[in-house]
């Protein structure tokens, strides 16, 4: 068992079109969040040193639950390896400890993410890791949804 979440999927899809999914904001927000969550903001400065902010909502009869994230670019090498930073953050962009959004104790305030994708005869092979979120937590069940919603978008 991995100390870290890594999931690894296939998609029928050229990799430039995985690429966009992961880097265009527009199609990034089609798939992003397990199911039932939008992304209203994804804010993309997509350089090395460059931020990322992104929202999740989910709309519920007694509220609407808001979560931000943010993060710096650490390495993009187009359409193979993009590798990002991730924090909760308020909607300012400043940093808040994971357990004031209901997150285990212990969960880091900084975590990283690694997508690397390789073109396999046309298709694409997609692995993710996310490093300081350990696997079997509810944030690698919003990661497989996600990427059910991602091949959904890309079909």
């Amino acid at each position: 068992m991995s100390e870290w979440v890594k999931i690894e999927r296939e998609f029928n899809a050229p990799i430039a079109a995985v690429w966009d999914m992961w880097t265009k904001p527009e199609l990034f927000q089609t798939w992003y969040g397990p199911r039932g969550m939008t992304v209203p903001v994804a804010d993309m400065d997509l350089t090395v040193g460059g931020t990322r902010k992104i929202s999740m909502e989910m709309k519920m009869p007694e509220r609407t639950m808001t979560m931000w994230f943010i993060g710096v670019y650490k390495e993009i090498t187009a359409p193979t390896r993009l590798v990002y930073t991730e924090s909760m953050c308020d909607e300012g962009g400043t940093i808040i400890p994971p357990s004031a959004m209901g997150m285990p104790e212990g969960t880091p305030d900084v975590t990283e993410v690694i997508v690397t994708l390789e073109d396999i005869d046309g298709k694409t092979k997609m692995t993710m890791v996310h490093v300081g979120v350990p696997e079997g937590s509810a944030g690698a069940g919003g990661w497989a949804q996600a990427f059910d919603k991602l091949g959904e978008a890309l079909a």
